[in-house]
C-alpha cells in the first residue's frame, strides 16, 4: 500500500491545465459525476494513465502540494484491476491552482504505455 503524502499528483491535458490558470481552479468531469478529482501519489500516476490515456501525447502531470488543495482528500480504491489493497488519494473539491507546484509533460513510450514514475 502506498501513501506517499509528500506530493500528488493528477493527469490532464495542457489546454486544462491553461484554463485551471486562467480560472483559478481545476474541475475535471468527475468532480460533478463521482464527486471528487482522481489524484495519485507519483508511482500510480501509470496505472490510471495507461488505462484512461493509453497513447495519447498532449497530457500533462500536475505536481500537487497537498498542504494546499484546501479541500478533503480521502484514500480509496481504485478500480478493481489495480494491485490488490492499492488506494489512491480522491480530492472532494476543485484543485486550486495554487497547489500545483510543478507541471510536467507527460508522454508515453514508443509502445505507447506509460512507466511507473520514480517520484
Amino acid at each position: 500500500m502506498i501513501h506517499d503524502t509528500h506530493t500528488f499528483v493528477h493527469i490532464c491535458t495542457l489546454s486544462e491545465w491553461l484554463t485551471t490558470r486562467q480560472t483559478g481552479e481545476h474541475r475535471p468531469a468527475s468532480l460533478d459525476e463521482a464527486g471528487f478529482i482522481h489524484l495519485s501519489v507519483p508511482q500510480q500516476a501509470h496505472l490510471p494513465a495507461n488505462r484512461l490515456f493509453a497513447g495519447r501525447r498532449d497530457l500533462v502531470l500536475l505536481r500537487i502540494d497537498p498542504a494546499r488543495v484546501g479541500a478533503p482528500v480521502k484514500w480509496e480504491p481504485g478500480v478493481p484491476s489495480d494491485p490488490e489493497s492499492m488506494l489512491f488519494p480522491h480530492l472532494y473539491g476543485p484543485l486550486p491552482a495554487g497547489a500545483v507546484t510543478a507541471v510536467v509533460e507527460y508522454l508515453p513510450g514508443p509502445d505507447g504505455t506509460f512507466a511507473a514514475l520514480d517520484r
